[in-house]
């Protein structure tokens, strides 16, 4: 070692220089070659990666759109369907108003004032009027037309007022007879060559449909006989007290002005269809251009060439939705979906082309390589201009490898170390990863420490709350089970009910569509000759409604029990909910109170099912008794009861809504009708007997739909 001034050569410092040099030079070298490999690794990496990109892009984006137009085209037709369901609803609503009115003149016409009527007249072209017109043959002078004419003309304000309120084209009623009375804002149609047309509204289809159907009906498309316009009749008949048909009342619905709307909201590639509940198509934005084979229009899709039509439109049919699904039609491959239309049972059809969908990707294709081409070009210029300060580079990083490698091995390693330590330290006990001074370093580790830390307390704090909502999960299923047990325990069970007397035979029983239900039923003694029978439903679900009911049937067995008459019981039993009734629930009742020695039943129905009554050796009918306000919405109510009298062997069934109204898969009810059948079906049976059968009934009906109303039922054989 040789020391000159301050120089030192062969010593430790030298070493350390010469070494510094040494790996410089070393690093130079093996950092010009592998610049150089990477240069020419990289330009046919860059080649390789635009076509993975493409095919990439290709790929991602044909899923995107998939997605994308897929639960577009779902919510659009959804849309769709609810747009037109409110067309059809408005109609009906406005049909069912004038029905029941109309009912109420024709079986009291003494209340009503005749109203005045006459023909089409052109000087009131543009103004809602009412005019009559007649079938030929039908003589206008006969005084029972006349008459009859009169009572429905008294409508004419309502049915006036009705139209613009609903924006509906017109309201018409006609008679058996050949009169027809139609409400709209033109007159001018009802003439040809100056005179006045004749018109047979019995001739036509929703007069037919309607009388055929004997209830509210809704016909296919046509053309107006009147305005020569497309469209479709939403029509009801209407039947005095003694059920002879007095009328049959309807209105358009002109379905060039759906079609207009599904063209507005069609977009480019796309096209709407509504189809009826025969799977025939009846209107699309433009016939046209629809895709779809010229013969196929007024066939049932479901028997079309088109395969994606057949199953989108039989899937609705058969469970009333259809899932996106892709198909051929005549121009190409489209996205196809349906929905239902509830009220008229028809549906709409939705379809996107697939071509246009794919047009996003060309767009992106064609981007792509114009970015490839300008990266390619700048990453040229840019290697030609890393070749002059590579060496610079390699100098610099080099000389600072060294020092940097030992200070930061020091200051990475170890922190690093550490955390892997804890981190493996942690178990069942001790879940908490903390913050220590070792992690401290002011960069990524101190963050990934300071990160890791509270995600641990978080996880703890999770764990802890997951074990908080599993008991509180276990509380409530315990509770709503005990509350189960008390409302089943609260209503009779005992089987016979009374064991000691035989004239009679009770028994009720009832099935909640939840946990706890809000019908009830109940039966008990107030004395030796009179036995009290009620049912009854309360209005809404759950908890709530349960609640409701338990009060209902303690107040109502309160009041009885002081010997009040059916009426008296329920006009007390109204004035005590309505006191404190800030839920604003109701519940309809059939309240019953049997004179056992003779077999005299006073009884009072507030808004609850008709009953059904069996005599000795005949069949079970519906008594429709009178209604009277259901309990608990309005105070001051006086309940009127009525009587009749059982002879020995007599049956009578009461029950809940949630009989007549369980609906199977497709969304059909049970009704009335099924109900009084499988009564007959064990019309001789006991109590107990006929309760099984109907229930059974129903089940096989509903099979597994799942129901949404509680199932109660009670039956009393008077012996």
């Amino acid at each position: 070692m040789k020391k000159i001034r301050n120089l030192v050569i062969g010593g430790i410092e030298n070493k350390i220089f010469n070494l510094i040099i040494f790996t410089v030079l070393l690093l130079s070298v093996a950092n010009l070659i592998v610049y150089l490999y990477h240069s020419r690794m990289l330009s046919r990496l860059a080649s390789e990666s635009g076509q993975k990109q493409e095919k990439a892009i290709a790929d991602i984006t044909s899923d995107i759109m998939d997605t994308v137009v897929t639960q577009n085209l779902q919510k659009s037709n959804k849309n769709d369907a609810m747009i037109a369901d409110q067309v059809f609803e408005d109609a009906r609503n406005r049909v069912d108003y004038l029905t029941k009115y109309a009912t109420g003149i024709f079986d009291h016409p003494e209340r009503y004032s005749p109203g005045s009527y006459a023909g089409p007249d052109l000087s009131k072209e543009g103004e809602w009027t009412a005019k009559v017109i007649y079938a030929d043959g039908v003589d206008p002078s006969d005084p029972e037309l006349k008459s009859r004419l009169g009572l429905v003309a008294s409508m004419t304000d309502m049915m006036i007022s009705l139209c613009p309120s609903y924006g509906a084209a017109n309201i018409y009623i006609a008679l058996p007879e050949g009169a027809h009375l139609s409400v709209s804002d033109t007159s001018h149609s009802w003439f040809e060559n100056g005179s006045l047309k004749s018109y047979d509204p019995r001739e036509r289809d929703w007069y037919k449909l309607a009388v055929k159907e004997k209830q509210l009906v809704y016909t296919d498309g046509e053309w107006d006989a009147n305005t020569g316009a497309y469209c479709l009749e939403c029509a009801a008949p209407v039947y005095d007290h003694s059920g002879k048909l007095a009328a049959v009342i309807g209105t358009d619905i002109y379905l060039d002005d759906m079609q207009k709307t599904l063209q507005d909201n069609t977009e480019e590639g796309a096209f709407k269809l509504l189809v009826n509940e025969k799977g025939m198509p009846i209107i699309s934005p433009e016939m046209d251009s629809f895709p779809l084979a010229e013969k196929e229009w007024g066939k049932d899709l479901r028997k079309s060439g088109s395969e994606v039509l057949a199953q989108v439109v039989d899937d609705v049919i058969r469970t009333g939705s259809s899932d996106v699904k892709k198909g051929k039609l005549e121009d190409g491959s489209y996205y196809v979906t349906a929905s239902s239309i509830p009220e008229p049972g028809w549906m709409m059809v939705t379809a996107f082309s697939q071509k246009t969908a794919e047009k996003p990707e060309a767009l992106l294709q064609e981007e792509n390589r114009k970015i490839q081409k300008d990266s390619q070009e700048t990453y040229k210029e840019q290697t030609d201009h890393s070749k002059q300060t590579v060496l610079v580079l390699v100098i610099v990083v080099s000389m600072l490898m060294l020092a940097s490698g030992i200070v930061l091995g020091k200051r990475i390693v170890k922190p690093l170390n550490t955390i892997t330590k804890r981190i493996s330290e942690l178990k069942e006990g001790n879940l908490e990863f903390k913050m220590e001074d070792t992690y401290r370093t002011g960069d990524e580790i101190e963050e990934l420490a300071r990160s890791f830390a509270p995600l641990s307390h978080k996880t703890v704090q999770y764990v802890e709350k997951v074990k908080e909502v599993t008991a509180e999960k276990e509380r409530i299923r315990t509770e709503l089970s005990l509350a189960t047990q008390i409302q089943g325990a609260m209503l009779p069970h005992i089987v016979p009910a009374f064991p000691d007397r035989n004239e009679f035979d009770i028994l009720g029983s009832t099935n909640p569509a939840k946990e706890v239900g809000g019908d009830f039923y109940d039966y008990f003694l107030i004395d030796d000759d009179h036995l009290c029978m009620i049912i009854a439903d309360v209005s809404g679900k759950g908890v709530p409604a349960a609640l409701f009911m338990m009060a209902s049937k303690i107040i109502l067995q309160s009041v009885a029990m002081l010997g009040y008459s059916p009426g008296e019981i329920l006009t007390r039993t109204n004035e005590a909910i309505c006191s404190n009734n800030e839920a604003e629930m109701f519940v309809t009742v059939w309240l019953g109170i049997l004179e056992i020695s003779s077999g005299r039943l006073t009884a009072v129905n507030a808004g609850h099912e008709f009953p059904v009554i069996r005599k000795p050796d005949g069949a079970f009918q519906l008594l429709r008794d009178k209604h009277c306000l259901v309990v608990g919405v309005m105070e001051g109510i006086q309940y009127q009861e009525y009587d009749m009298v059982l002879e020995h062997g007599s049956k009578i069934f009461v029950y809940t809504d949630g009989i007549p109204e369980a609906i199977d898969q497709d969304d059909n009810m049970y009704g009335t009708e099924n109900m009084v059948k499988a009564l007959n079906e064990v019309s001789d049976s006991t109590p107990d007997q006929i309760l099984e059968h109907v229930q059974a009934s129903v089940d096989r009906f509903v099979k597994d739909a799942e129901q949404f109303d509680d199932l109660t039922m009670l039956c009393l054989e008077y012996r």
